[in-house]
């Protein structure tokens, strides 16, 4: 009798055990085999927020097929407590585990709402846009100038309402460092003073995730450290030959090539142009540097340039002075970088606007002034139209 006992005992365990370890199996699939969610979706985690809200938001939402294997996955792997609050784009077929381990990576917010501030050449804008989970592309919910405009009606609120994830901060190619400080002192996420207008080229025109509350003089060294790297990187495969004897002086021209063209594709042909000139010991004669030096790089001349600006004798005057000017003119972005340390290789010497929005490249003087000749006549016939309305 007891034999028979201890035999059942033993199989009605071995059937428990094989039961067991075939729900662990089942649970462990499901842990890591991709889930039912069929649209991508945004899944707020706010501070304080446990796994237990957090699993049943994502089960409510039809991302996970069950809230008790999300938890006990996450303890499973120890990442039980190690939420991070954010949002979190969670993209269609996510496993319990991708999802775990990316709302415990933390990070910033890849969803939700942000406020962006962008500095411009001589403007800014700030606008609240939002992130379409379903296409993945930004909605612009409202815009304004924060200089120039006042604040639009139901803008804050509105602001309100979508529980901002991130602040960013972009900069324009182009904008001078005084442009930009004066932008950051102005907004009021941001903490702490500017002691120093940053050197002229140092800082990289990009796009920053800022933190409420950050320091201005972070944010800035964040800057100068992404230049600095963009810079390196651009020296150290830079063309043969070139008439720069130092990295700063490539970051120079690149400034030059910023403001001289919006033409993404113009850049190398434009910096092959003023590397002709160097070459040939020919003065670059490029507005823009004599611009800077009449500002100083303080908001825009809002005028052409007089006869005795182009003649005056002052260090940022290339119709004057031999060579580069002695700083950058602006802060340039990486493609005008690239383009200054890896110029087209061209006889051009000459360039000026087409009336298209680029330019025309010639190689001897007397095709320039036909160049001339023709954007003088665009130029005429674009004031008689404007005149007519």
């Amino acid at each position: 009798m007891w034999r028979n006992i201890t035999s059942n005992f033993l199989t009605a365990m071995i059937v428990i055990l094989v039961l067991v370890a075939g729900m662990v199996a089942w649970a462990k699939r499901e842990y890591t085999v991709s889930g039912p969610l069929t649209q991508a979706m945004c899944l707020r985690v706010d501070q304080g927020d446990s796994f237990v809200k957090v699993s049943a938001d994502l089960k409510s939402k039809g991302a996970i097929s069950s809230g008790y294997i999300f938890r006990t996955g996450a303890d499973y792997t120890e990442k039980g407590g190690k939420l991070k609050f954010g949002s979190y784009l969670i993209e269609p077929g996510a496993t319990m585990e991708q999802i775990v381990d990316q709302i415990t990576r933390g990070g910033p917010s890849t969803c939700g709402s942000e406020l962006v501030y962008r500095v411009g050449v001589n403007a800014q804008t700030l606008a609240l846009r939002e992130l379409d989970p379903a296409t993945g592309m930004y909605e612009e919910l409202a815009k304004y100038d924060p200089v120039a405009d006042p604040e639009p009606d139901g803008f804050k609120e509105l602001v309100e309402e979508k529980n901002i994830t991130n602040h960013r901060v972009i900069l324009a190619e182009g904008a001078t460092s005084w442009h930009i400080v004066q932008a950051l002192k102005s907004y009021d996420f941001l903490s702490g003073d500017v002691k120093d207008i940053p050197a002229e080229g140092s800082l990289a025109p990009q796009s920053y995730v800022v933190s409420k509350g950050e320091t201005r003089e972070t944010l800035i060294g964040q800057m100068q450290d992404a230049q600095t790297a963009i810079l390196n990187e651009a020296w150290a495969n830079r063309a043969e030959g070139l008439p720069y004897k130092t990295p700063e002086e490539a970051l120079t021209m690149a400034s030059i090539v910023e403001k001289e063209t919006g033409v993404a594709s113009e850049r190398p042909e434009v910096a092959s142009v003023f590397v002709n000139r160097l070459e040939k010991g020919m003065r670059l004669q490029t507005d823009p540097t004599v611009i800077y030096g009449v500002t100083d790089g303080k908001g825009s001349l809002g005028r052409g340039l007089r006869q005795s600006e182009l003649r005056a004798n002052n260090p940022y005057n290339t119709y004057v002075i031999e060579g580069l000017p002695p700083t950058p003119i602006a802060n340039p972005g990486r493609a005008a970088i690239e383009a200054a340390l890896n110029p087209d290789s061209t006889d051009y010497l000459y360039f000026v606007a087409d009336g298209s929005g680029g330019h025309a490249f010639a190689t001897t003087l007397e095709e320039h002034n036909a160049n001339v000749a023709k954007w003088r006549e665009i130029e005429a016939q674009q004031a008689k139209d404007a005149g007519g309305n």
